[in-house]
């Protein structure tokens, strides 16, 4: 019979953990029995939702290899490190060239890719590197990475041109890192979510906010956090997923703007 813990006696990394999607997988994790690790610029909500999970908190820029190392070498003094989801990353919106003919920032292109790819390879390396140290299950398998892509690596509507760039080398870098891995026995999947009510939606006024949820396929609604960590814990658990990307999207299809 399977433990209702599954995770009891080890640790969980999740980055962006203080919030959205981020905290309710960390939620999730800590249910299952792990003692997570949340991983935040934002310390005050960071403490909080790690003291409320029994949890610890770590300040990171995850695009800093040794915050990101710090915060893994954290959760390996609470239990081998069996899952690490990543949250963390950054919006955008430019146009790759404005109205009056001014070309998109190349410095901000160079960030939003640093933050959404770099910083995800950033903590899938290290991660990968702590949990090649764990004693392998019965599937030989040492651990579990869940990054967040988003369906603009796909859809990219007008003004995501790095949004866009950056989600979609996260999409790339997602057979060939589980490939890279699989020796080791970790695996590696990705989340491409929709329009989920995280609070960078929650500014729009409410009439927008329900404009946007009636142009989805069905359910005829935002996406909600939980729906994103429920299926994050459905990879964490399913041994048999590996090297895909799934979107989360409720059958949207973004049109261009």
């Amino acid at each position: 019979m399977q433990s209702s813990k599954p995770l009891a006696g080890t640790s969980a990394l999740v980055t962006g953990g203080a919030s959205g999607m981020g905290e309710a997988s960390a939620r999730r994790l800590a249910d299952a029995g792990a003692t997570v690790v949340i991983v935040d610029r934002d310390q005050a909500k960071g403490e909080r939702v790690a003291a409320e999970l029994s949890g610890a908190f770590a300040p990171a820029d995850v695009t800093s290899e040794p915050d990101v190392g710090a915060a893994v070498e954290a959760a390996k003094q609470l239990g081998s490190l069996r899952a690490c989801v990543h949250c963390a990353g950054i919006g955008w919106a430019e146009r790759t060239l404005n109205r009056a003919g001014a070309p998109h920032s190349l410095e901000t292109f160079r960030k939003v890719l640093d933050v959404n790819l770099v910083g995800t390879f950033n903590v899938l390396r290290l991660a990968a590197a702590a949990m090649a140290d764990n004693e392998p299950d019965e599937n030989g398998e040492r651990g579990v990475i869940v990054n967040t892509a988003s369906i603009a690596a796909y859809d990219g509507q007008i003004g995501q041109a790095a949004y866009s760039a950056s989600k979609g080398g996260v999409v790339a870098l997602t057979l060939t890192a589980a490939r890279d891995l699989a020796a080791i026995g970790v695996r590696v999947c990705t989340i491409a979510p929709g329009l989920v009510d995280t609070p960078l939606l929650g500014t729009l006024p409410a009439e927008a906010r329900e404009t946007l949820a009636q142009s989805v396929l069905f359910p005829k609604r935002l996406g909600v956090p939980d729906d994103f960590a429920s299926l994050a814990m459905e990879i964490v658990r399913n041994a048999y997923l590996n090297g895909e990307v799934i979107r989360m999207d409720a059958g949207i299809r973004m049109p261009p703007k």
